[in-house]
């Protein structure tokens, strides 16, 4: 059965913010999430002259696959998520910054250059810091107590919390138009690319971890 965010109309924009994997797959297809995010799934396959039920079949695969490789007890899973995605954004995001304030100081000038990018990397930093602070210092803490039905209100702010990193994300894709990289472009700007497509990616798989593994344990413990 086909997960309800693969129906037909829900936008590829959405599908990329959501599902661990999707972006890959729409740039492989040549799909844009980006300035062409609005498109619908079924718009977006016919748009690229791709079969939707073979499409959708792909993603469908990725939910299918996605948390099976999860810790199954809960302190094991959190530590995982401290170690694997809090840790790396945090160090990623800082090396990031430095590498996006370079490639718009030299090549500032160039019509695919990815302006702005710095200043929404650092809006994405803070965003992440204040977020996962938040999970380190109440909400993991309390999960590991077991608070169970207790936390569905600080699960909720943490799930819409995601929205807004879901939208900075989009800012990403968008200033760097669809993180494709011009002809020609050098050793840094490459570099740029190539982290932030692995930052990106990595940010829509920490989410989903949290709110399809983690956040319903939890809940039920």
């Amino acid at each position: 059965m086909t997960d309800s965010l693969l129906a037909p109309e829900t936008t590829v924009r959405d599908i990329a913010a959501r599902l661990p994997g999707a972006a890959q797959i729409f740039r492989d297809a040549d799909i844009s999430f980006c300035c062409g995010g609005a498109l619908s799934l079924a718009d977006a396959a016919d748009k690229a002259g791709l079969d939707l039920a073979a499409l959708t079949a792909r993603l469908q695969a990725l939910i299918d696959s996605a948390g099976h490789d999860a810790p199954q007890e809960t302190p094991v899973l959190i530590a995982h998520i401290l170690e694997r995605y809090h840790a790396a954004h945090r160090h990623e995001l800082d090396f990031l910054v430095q590498l996006a304030n370079r490639v718009e100081s030299v090549h500032g000038d160039h019509d695919e250059a990815p302006l702005g990018l710095t200043e929404v990397l650092l809006a994405l930093r803070d965003d992440l810091d204040q977020h996962m602070t938040k999970e380190e210092s109440v909400l993991f803490p309390a999960m590991l107590q077991g608070a169970g039905a207790l936390l569905a209100q600080p699960v909720d702010v943490m799930t819409r919390e995601h929205a807004v990193t879901a939208e900075l994300l989009h800012q990403v894709e968008h200033v760097t138009h669809g993180l494709v990289l011009p002809e020609g472009a050098c050793g840094s700007w490459t570099a740029l690319y190539t982290g932030l497509r692995k930052l990106c990616d990595d940010v829509v798989a920490h989410v989903h971890l949290e709110e399809t593994v983690l956040f319903p344990r939890a809940l039920a413990a």
